[in-house]
């Protein structure tokens, strides 16, 4: 995807008239349970969302779908789907149930669903917009491409690691450093993508792992053209705990590095970070996994090109397992507020 083609998207945008006299258009770019905050918050208010998807997940049931049936990873365009989703809860549960017996175990039933769809379609993004009828989305979800890639990462050493999976488990910052990303075979972002991109009002990279849920959709190419073109606000939401062997010892400010050097420049405009702490049960229980709240570090945050705003965005309330819940069964317990998180990023597009 060249940058001509980003800007010229932008330039249809513009002439489209200003960009207050209609609901804003906001754009998530992440996966898993960081943009299931963003997601089923601003689905609460008034504002046109699209969710940007990755596709190089090959763990879990996702992975297996992709090396039984060779489909593409359904499992996070489903949990983006059930966070925009405006019908009944039980509809969502039943796109969220995990079998736990069987030939099924370990899948979610809409996991299958997307699989099916695309098998009797032979078109992942004709499965997409089905579930999404089924869902009653308001929104919409769009993959970030919809070629079949595999994340690679590579070391200053040359030393590499093929695969979401491999390199989620592996533990290198402290003896390797941070390495560099890309997909292989080439993947070129998808067009519905970039138009989405060139006529948002604010794009938000939504909270997530640094290595294996951002970094993949960021190195996709082309998004380095359309983030750098487009005139939306750029809010980073950073991620609340640091993540052992990927981003221990991560200020807010490392994170934000990271994320801008995947996207290829300082594209940035608002750092939306935690000052709330957790509590102190939960606190010490994720210390027991080396995991920690993200520091601010507050010169290296005035030093930086962005606005930093620290507000009290964590969830009070842990989240209840129940069977069938694919999020709940996570071992993520401190998570964003929804609602707080998307008063402020609405309240980010009146600044702006």
């Amino acid at each position: 995807m060249s940058s001509n083609y980003c800007e010229i998207m932008q330039g249809i945008v513009c002439l489209g008239g200003m960009k207050a006299a209609h609901t804003p258009n906001i754009v998530v770019i992440g996966g898993g349970t960081g943009s299931f905050a963003v997601l089923s918050g601003l689905r609460q208010l008034d504002c046109n969302v699209t969710a940007l998807v990755g596709m190089a997940d090959d763990g879990g049931s996702s992975g297996q779908l992709r090396d039984d049936l060779g489909v593409l990873p359904p499992g996070d365009v489903r949990q983006c789907l059930v966070a925009l989703s405006d019908d009944s809860d039980e509809l969502r549960q039943l796109f969220n149930f995990r079998f736990h017996e069987g030939d099924l175990a370990g899948h979610t039933f809409g996991n299958l669903f997307l699989s099916a769809v695309e098998k009797m379609t032979d078109d992942f993004g004709q499965a997409v917009r089905m579930a999404g009828e089924v869902l009653r989305v308001k929104g919409s979800v769009v993959p970030i491409t919809l070629d079949n890639v595999r994340l690679v990462a590579v070391w200053a050493d040359n030393t590499k690691m093929y695969g979401e999976r491999q390199i989620d488990d592996a533990h290198f910052i402290t003896q390797k450093g941070r390495p560099q990303l890309y997909l292989e075979p080439e993947a070129h972002i998808n067009p519905l993508a970039a138009q989405a991109i060139a006529q948002a009002d604010m794009v938000v990279i939504a909270p997530g792992d640094i290595y294996t849920s951002l970094g993949p959709l960021l190195v996709v190419q082309g998004m380095a053209d359309c983030l750098a073109a487009t005139r939306a606000t750029v809010v980073y939401v950073c991620n609340l705990v640091t993540k052992p062997g990927h981003t221990q010892g991560f200020t807010v400010a490392d994170h934000a590095a990271e994320i801008e050097r995947f996207a290829g420049s300082p594209v940035i405009d608002y750092v939306l970070y935690n000052t709330a702490p957790p509590g102190k049960r939960i606190l010490e229980r994720y210390a027991r996994a080396h995991e920690l709240p993200v520091q601010p570090n507050q010169p290296q945050l005035a030093a930086a090109p962005y606005t930093a705003i620290g507000r009290k965005l964590v969830a009070a309330d842990m989240p209840v397992p129940q069977k069938g819940d694919a999020l709940a069964a996570t071992r993520s317990f401190i998570r964003h507020d929804a609602t707080k998180l998307a008063h402020e990023l609405i309240n980010l597009i009146r600044m702006s």
